[in-house]
């Protein structure tokens, strides 16, 4: 096949100030003037992608808790390990989130920030000496207060919130199983069998695990029956609560409840598959809602948003 060069001559153009554009000046960012409010230094920042984002979510979740519509948040403990359960024990008091789900290691990190004031060690220097995971008073104390809990008939988190809640741990303060017992808000629990280190406890009791977290999704497919016109934040699970979040909106959708029109967000520092699929596309589809995604460090990205929160609401 034999091609000949083709000449840009004769092509039709148009003015740029005809032009439809994504970006304008008016959007811009501005530079921050020194004693300004945090309201200040946000309007400071470009009208563009995630920044409309933010502030899209922002005026969602205030909306929604001046409507008395629900707020829910699940978490990755990766979220307590970074110093944030202070922030969203903050949030729960003040009303706005008014439920709270867990994987299974959340209520590791809880329990020995509120009982040591210090979490998560360096698996790779024990996990060789076969050390790793083998702190006492996690897997004996954790493993208790199922075993205790699921006899008074309570869920995982429940179970474990209460425990903390009535101990005399130093730092129980910033416990947020403890606040969530104390404001009598939800707190679910939900485990895959082994993942954890009280799996590994003799004392573990696997029936006992598998009850209370069951009774968690149970409760937890509760609060999802109620989020029509609330708001869903998973907040740095990348399997987990995306998958249980999946299926306790499609159980109460089947028996039922109406639960069309609620937004979701998903925050991490990663965007992966699953939250993106399970929570922020797949069940906001079919509806009027909308899901969003802010991408970047929790201890950076949950402050700013609670402080946006904060600010909105004075």
């Amino acid at each position: 096949m034999k091609f000949q060069s083709i000449s840009p001559e004769g092509l039709k153009t148009y003015s740029l100030r005809d032009r439809k554009s994504k970006v304008s000046i008016k959007d811009f960012s501005r530079p921050v003037v020194a004693g300004g409010t945090l309201n200040d230094f946000i309007n400071t920042l470009p009208e563009i992608l995630a920044v409309k984002d933010l502030k899209d979510i922002t005026r969602t979740i205030i909306k929604a808790y001046k409507t008395k519509k629900l707020i829910a948040a699940g978490m990755g403990a990766h979220v307590i390990k970074v110093g944030l359960s202070p922030v969203i024990i903050d949030l729960i008091q003040r009303g706005v989130i008014q439920a709270i789900a867990l994987n299974g290691a959340g209520i590791v990190h809880d329990f020995e920030i509120a009982l040591a004031g210090k979490t998560s060690e360096e698996v790779d220097e024990e996990l060789g000496k076969g050390t790793f995971g083998m702190a006492d008073e996690t897997g004996r104390l954790l493993n208790d207060a199922i075993r205790k809990g699921v006899k008074k008939g309570w869920g995982l988190g429940r179970s474990v919130g209460e425990m903390i809640n009535s101990s005399k741990f130093p730092y129980k303060d910033i416990s947020l199983l403890a606040a969530s017992v104390r404001q009598g808000i939800p707190v679910t629990v939900h485990v895959a069998l082994g993942a954890d280190i009280l799996h590994m406890h003799p004392r573990m009791d696997g029936g006992a695990t598998g009850e209370c977290s069951y009774r968690d999704f149970k409760l937890f497919a509760g609060v999802v029956s109620r989020l029509e016109g609330g708001v869903y934040l998973n907040i740095g699970s990348a399997v987990i609560l995306p998958e249980v979040f999946l299926k306790a909106l499609t159980m109460v959708r089947n028996l039922g409840y109406k639960v069309r029109n609620f937004t979701t967000v998903n925050m991490d520092f990663i965007q992966h598959y699953r939250p993106l699929t399970n929570v922020v596309r797949r069940p906001t589809k079919d509806g009027t809602g909308r899901g969003y995604t802010l991408t970047g460090h929790h201890e950076i990205m949950v402050p700013l948003l609670a402080a946006a929160i904060i600010e909105g609401l004075l």
